[in-house]
């Protein structure tokens, strides 16, 4: 079957519109054809689906005919099975054969005129009514019963107009389900082409995964766990808080701290004295420091400038050189 046809979304709301008007006297037709819901219902279905995927290259003048040709070309209404079963008002439609069942249908529950009708079942308009006398009901002297076949025309009409609300339902799905798969589609990527029988390679059966569960998980740390706090209560116990390399002065194993006993200068100090006093006393000594201590007065008398003064002393007087009396006379003259 080819591919359906894309339906612009004007003509997929008129298509809507003609399925909804046609289903349910298309539905009554073969179920009244088949004598069987079941068989009626896969009948729409089918010729719904063909319809809606070419009714977009149709006009809508044609619409009509094709739906209900596609319909009575079921083979599910053309060789209907011989189980059907029909209503006690309908047990006429149970006594005529298949084919003049059909045109009877037709006519009174699709609704078609002679020619419509005729058309659809693609025969000419005269086997066409001499197919639809023979399906009239007679009466008892053999002659065609106009009474009869208005109370059954009547009864068919009934049945379309009084459809079940499960049954209205499940046409309203079937109609959109219709709609949605004759609606234009994303094209699709091309299917890579498969390769010959004698390059394909069968797979490798992929190997399951081992998975460990969690008890297995824990019983593995556990160990590793009890060694850990073994290890730590063994190092507390070498080297207590403190004492231990590297613990409370921040020095490790590689730095160790070097301890050297001083000499002891006690034993050279007088009996009797303070060790420190003496040390003290000796450092004064030492003729060295004294000329440190004098070492800036020493600089600046190296340097050229006369001794200090010291005042609280008597200074001895000395005599002033000749010229400078002849100046001082001068002076005052």
């Amino acid at each position: 079957m080819a591919a359906p046809a894309p339906i612009s979304p004007a003509a997929a709301n008129a298509l809507s519109a003609f399925l909804r008007g046609a289903e349910r006297r298309a539905l009554v037709v073969a179920e009244l054809q088949a004598g069987d819901a079941a068989i009626a219902e896969r009948a729409v279905a089918v010729a719904m689906r063909a319809f809606a995927g070419h009714a977009a290259q149709l006009p809508m003048a044609d619409w009509p005919a094709r739906f209900w040709g596609l319909l009575c070309s079921t083979p599910q209404l053309l060789s209907p099975p011989a189980t059907g079963q029909w209503e006690p008002a309908l047990t006429h439609l149970g006594t005529l054969a298949p084919a003049e069942r059909l045109a009877l249908l037709l006519r009174i529950g699709g609704g078609l005129d002679e020619e419509a009708a005729a058309a659809v079942l693609g025969v000419a308009s005269a086997a066409y009514r001499q197919a639809l006398a023979g399906a009239c009901p007679l009466d008892v002297h053999g002659q065609p019963d106009a009474g009869a076949w208005r109370q059954l025309a009547e009864q068919v009409q009934a049945r379309v107009r009084d459809l079940s609300a499960p049954r209205l339902q499940q046409l309203e799905q079937l109609r959109e389900s219709v709609l949605t798969g004759a609606m234009p589609a994303k094209p699709q990527t091309p299917a890579r082409a498969p390769e010959p029988l004698a390059r394909r390679r069968p797979a490798a059966p992929r190997k399951p995964r081992a998975r460990w569960p969690l008890r297995t998980w824990l019983l593995l740390c556990l160990p590793l766990l009890l060694l850990a706090l073994v290890a730590g209560w063994w190092w507390r116990s070498q080297h207590p808080a403190g004492v231990g390399p590297g613990i409370g002065s921040g020095l490790g194993d590689d730095n160790p701290v070097q301890v050297e006993t001083l000499a002891d200068d006690s034993s050279t100090a007088a009996p009797g004295t303070d060790p420190d006093t003496a040390a003290d006393a000796a450092m004064l000594a030492d003729p060295e420091l004294a000329l440190a201590q004098d070492a800036d007065l020493l600089a600046w008398y190296a340097a050229g400038g006369p001794l200090p003064v010291d005042e609280s002393e008597p200074q001895p007087s000395r005599p002033e050189p000749a010229g400078a009396a002849l100046e001082t006379v001068d002076a005052e003259n």
